[in-house]
């Protein structure tokens, strides 16, 4: 694994694993791609650490790594991360099973992706600790519809702040012996324990622009086609000339020639330092 915060990213909106997701592409990469589709995110993908678990050196890990992302299943990034105290730029380096054009990366870069599949409903994080009591406690084992009922006071419970252990320690300690009625117990503490509101988490903002897969040169994504810059993609680069306050290039030769021939001879500047001194 690296480092929190850097290592592997998993793309959203990918389609169910199958084994036909790498097929279109060379044996090698695709091998390699298996292997980092199945890797949890986290995990370090350099070439360092591929050439240690992989039979492939590091040269051919990074020609791989360059084709994964010109094949539309691998990005590479600089995001900066910041609060009000810390400005911090990481490296990041996305990772998708489904292959996205530069058009998909585009909108992923500037955050609007559109859901490509239509997402199965799935049950609230309230819903779910409900319904997993009687795992902790047998004897507040909830139905279907109890768990639906008391849903939203458990809903308002993370609304304030509370973590899943603060919330299973108020419902699961103490218990009675016996439980005549669970719903009701827990609807009573509930009601009767809910914390206040707490400070709302720091806010932090965030910013992502992606490198060339080359030669890691920052660019916006409509520039990186392929995950590559016009340069590295052997295309004549029609950049500005530089930022404001800038010195132009145009005629440089030139002007270092005037320059040359507004100084002193070298043979003659032994004796034009002595006629400085005398």
């Amino acid at each position: 694994m690296a480092n929190p915060g850097y290592g592997k990213r998993s793309a959203p909106d990918q389609r169910p694993r199958e084994a036909a997701d790498f097929r279109h592409l060379p044996p090698r990469e695709a091998a390699i791609a298996s292997y980092i589709d199945r890797l949890p995110d986290g995990s370090d993908i350099s070439v360092k650490t591929l050439a240690k678990v992989l039979p492939y050196g590091q040269c051919a890990l990074r020609t791989a790594l360059n084709r994964l992302q010109a094949a539309g299943h691998l990005r590479r990034g600089s995001e900066c991360v910041a609060n009000d105290e810390v400005l911090l730029w990481v490296t990041r380096t996305f990772f998708s099973r489904t292959a996205r054009d530069d058009a998909w990366w585009a909108a992923f870069t500037r955050g609007d992706v559109p859901r490509e599949t239509p997402q199965p409903q799935t049950r609230s994080r309230a819903f779910v600790l409900l319904a997993a009591l009687g795992r902790t406690a047998p004897s507040l084992s909830l139905s279907a519809a109890e768990c639906a009922s008391l849903e939203p006071q458990v809903s308002e419970w993370f609304e304030r702040g509370a973590t899943t252990a603060e919330l299973m320690h108020a419902l699961t300690d103490g218990l009675p012996t016996p439980v005549h009625h669970a719903a009701s117990l827990l609807r009573r503490r509930l009601t009767d324990k809910l914390p206040p509101h707490r400070p709302a988490p720091e806010r932090r903002t965030t910013l992502l622009a992606l490198e060339c897969g080359e030669c890691r040169a920052p660019g916006s994504p409509e520039a990186l086609a392929g995950g590559l810059c016009a340069g590295c993609r052997g295309e004549a680069a029609h950049a500005p000339s530089g930022p404001p306050g800038a010195v132009p290039t145009d005629g440089v030769q030139e002007r270092m020639a005037s320059v040359r021939a507004g100084m002193v001879a070298r043979p003659d500047r032994t004796a034009w330092a002595r006629g400085r001194r005398h």
